[in-house]
């Protein structure tokens, strides 16, 4: 009989608390042994050798020098007219004093018309000193452009005319992000709601002691191109009598703007008291908006949506009105400008284009010729890579010896490359 009171349990115990213990196992960072930790992935690892790279030069050069020269030939399909009125206000004859009609200078002039007869004697005149509707029951003394011009042929349809200003940034980081998107979607925004919004430094101002934001708020509306234009009128028109006009009705607020921009606007649900217009409109709403004067309605007025919609460089066109069915006959044409947007002031420039299109878009000469020039310089590298390979060919190595298609093994002391091509020594983790 054992003395121990937990009889033949004692030894068991004792030999297994005598046991070595194992010792802890250590974390390491070493990455799994897979092929995607250790990149060991197969990928297509192309040998650049004289037969594979010729052909592709020559291939590129065969197949982009006649797409470029079918974009060229379709943007020399398209008729347009550009005429620059910058200057309008300042060197035309002015109408008050009989002057008539004078010639706009050739610099301001551009125009690509099919036929050989494209002559279009552009003239200008201004008239100072007049009444200009600029809202409902709002007139304002301004300077009226006149501008005459020939259309040899019959342009479109469709027939786009837009405006173009150049030296304009409108891709400044501060100002295209100077507008409040919940506010353009009709959302009631208070002045403080506005002050706290990207439209700083143009939210809002104090009127009477209270405070109230602009509608809308920021940079981009409050520098909104104000220059308005009548639809050409063709003047003697085939069959008219005297001095009878005809005009080329133009649609200046419908389908102008995207169909993305118009979903993000609607009208503004506050009341017309609560709200004031940005500064550079005071000539529209000289006594801030009023009910018989009230917000203009964003969502329907498109010719805003234009110019929200901020331009990529500082020289850009923005579409003002269109015709989409009916052609615009050959004649002499004038337009009617109500001058009052400032370029001259920053040394920018504004003009009218009126243009047709083709199928790959406007006239833009620009992607035609880059296809023609890679064309031509792949097909001249070709040449120069072809004679040099024939004259004075390279020895080529043996593409057996390459790392990936070197098969790793696994044996003590053996080959560990890989697909990087770096060579493993022994040691190394």
């Amino acid at each position: 009989m054992s003395d121990s009171p937990r009889g033949g349990h004692t030894d068991s115990i004792d030999s297994h608390d005598s046991a070595p213990n194992k010792p802890d196992k250590k974390k390491s960072r070493r990455p799994a042994n897979t092929a995607f930790r250790q990149q060991r992935l197969k990928a297509w690892q192309p040998i650049l050798t004289p037969k594979t790279v010729l052909p592709l030069f020559f291939a590129i050069g065969i197949i982009f020098a006649p797409i470029g020269g079918l974009l060229l030939y379709a943007s020399s399909q398209v008729q347009e007219i550009r005429l620059d009125y910058t200057r309008c206000t300042l060197d035309a004859p002015d109408f008050n004093n009989g002057k008539g009609f004078g010639s706009m200078p050739s610099s301001d002039i551009e125009t690509q018309f099919k036929s050989s007869n494209s002559s279009i004697d552009a003239q200008w005149a201004v008239q100072s000193g007049i009444n200009i509707t600029v809202n409902t029951g709002v007139k304002v003394p301004g300077q009226r452009c006149y501008l005459r011009f020939n259309i040899p042929e019959s342009m479109g349809p469709p027939v786009l005319f837009y405006y173009q200003l150049t030296n304009f940034y409108q891709n400044h980081r501060r100002y295209a992000d100077s507008f409040d998107v919940e506010q353009l979607k009709g959302t009631n925004r208070s002045y403080g709601d506005i002050h706290g919004s990207k439209c700083t430094p143009l939210y809002g101002d104090t009127v009477d002691g209270v405070k109230k934001p602009y509608y809308p708020c920021g940079l981009i509306a409050n520098s909104m191109f104000n220059d308005s234009f009548t639809s050409p009128e063709l003047l003697n028109p085939p069959g008219g009598r005297g001095n009878e006009t005809q005009t080329y009705l133009m649609a200046n607020n419908t389908n102008i703007a995207w169909s993305s921009d118009r979903d993000l606007y609607n009208p503004t649900k506050q009341a017309p008291s609560d709200l004031l217009p940005p500064p550079n409109w005071a000539l529209r709403y000289p006594n801030g908006y009023t009910e018989a004067n009230p917000p203009p309605n964003l969502k329907e007025w498109e010719a805003f949506q234009v110019w929200m919609r901020t331009a990529g460089l500082p020289t850009f066109s923005k579409l003002y009105q269109r015709n989409d069915t009916v052609a615009m006959a050959e004649g002499r044409y004038q337009i009617v400008i109500d001058d009052f947007f400032p370029t001259i002031e920053y040394r920018g420039k504004k003009s009218i284009i009126i243009t047709t299109r083709t199928v790959v878009g406007g006239r833009n000469n620009f992607l035609g010729i880059a296809y023609i020039v890679v064309a031509g310089l792949c097909i001249v590298l070709g040449v120069v890579f072809l004679a040099s390979h024939l004259i004075k060919p390279r020895k080529l190595g043996d593409h057996t010896y390459l790392s990936w298609n070197n098969v790793p093994t696994s044996k003590p002391g053996g080959s560990t490359a890989m697909a990087s091509g770096r060579e493993i020594r022994p040691g190394e983790a």
